[in-house]
């Protein structure tokens, strides 16, 4: 268990590390050429709260991204929590150990800058039935909806992107 918790830890660190040297670089990105507009939504079911934390970063990262920007000013970015991610953002923190219990605080602070920077937040309250999590317990900004799945159906047939993060 220890060694997967180190390999997971250097992971995410590499991760974080070439996200970071992206940004840094800069791109020319061919598949922006041409784009008016940017929308996409995010299909976050990472049960991890590390691995969670790390895409979420990166999402937010990606939405004030200066290319991105280039193309679309003000692009439209939805986070969609379904499945076992609804776990994470909730003020419930009971089954996490201590260390998890930090990363969900780094989680929901992450979660209020994404929603003071305009990126609109979804919680599949189905997922979260079905999983416990008591829906008063979602953390404030995330407007809750029935179906994950029906919500993200609607943000495609509206022109969004699906970017999926399992």
């Amino acid at each position: 268990m220890r060694a997967r918790t180190i390999c997971t830890v250097l992971f995410l660190s590499i991760l974080v590390s070439f996200v970071s040297l992206a940004g840094a670089y800069g791109g020319d990105y061919e598949a922006l050429k041409g784009l008016k507009e940017i929308k996409a939504v995010f299909d976050i079911r990472i049960a991890e709260p590390k691995s969670a934390l790390v895409h979420l970063k990166l999402v937010h990262q990606t939405f004030l991204d200066k290319d991105l920007r280039a193309v679309s000013k003000n692009p439209s970015f939805v986070v969609v929590f379904i499945g076992p991610s609804v776990k994470l953002i909730s003020n419930n923190k009971e089954g996490f150990s201590p260390e998890d219990q930090k990363v969900l605080d780094e989680i929901a602070g992450t979660l209020s800058d994404m929603s003071k920077d305009g990126i609109e937040l979804e919680v599949c309250l189905f997922a979260a039935k079905l999983l416990g999590v008591d829906p008063a317990s979602i953390l404030p900004g995330i407007k809750q909806v029935g179906n994950g799945w029906i919500s993200e159906i609607g943000y495609q047939a509206k022109g969004y992107s699906l970017v999926p993060a399992y």
